[in-house]
């Protein structure tokens, strides 16, 4: 399929939000979809961005208090199917994937959670962002 027929779609997740908002917005502007995950959807939908939420795009809820979300074949197919290959466009059809132009993402202050004297162990694994 060209590129021209099909929506143009951003995952965002993010941890800093700072100037997300106004980012997001000039992409729903420029006719950009947007997918994303608990506490960044939120943070969209309450400013008024209409967002698709990621549970509902795998069809499979966040589990493992959110630690799993974006690690789905629906998200990760949608980012590395290569659209000029009839090989991966196809496969892509057959299992109901939609391919991503864009994500939007920063990791956990890792760095700076461990830094603290006081860090636990479980905060500083709490703070290992993977997806």
């Amino acid at each position: 399929m060209s590129s021209q027929t099909q929506p143009k779609r951003v995952l965002v997740s993010v941890s800093d939000k700072t100037d997300l908002l106004s980012f997001v917005q000039k992409l729903v502007e420029l006719g950009f979809e947007v997918v994303s995950t608990g506490g960044t959807r939120k943070h969209l939908q309450e400013a008024g961005v209409l967002v698709v939420d990621i549970s509902e795009y795998t069809e499979f809820p966040e589990i493992m208090d959110g630690r799993v979300k974006t690690l789905h074949p629906r998200v990760h197919g949608g980012l590395l199917g290569r659209p000029d290959l009839e090989s991966d466009v196809a496969a892509m059809g057959e299992h109901g994937i939609q391919p991503f132009q864009m994500v939007v993402c920063n990791l956990y202050p890792f760095e700076a959670t461990v830094a603290r004297p006081d860090v636990t162990v479980a905060e500083a694994i709490e703070n290992i962002d993977i997806g």
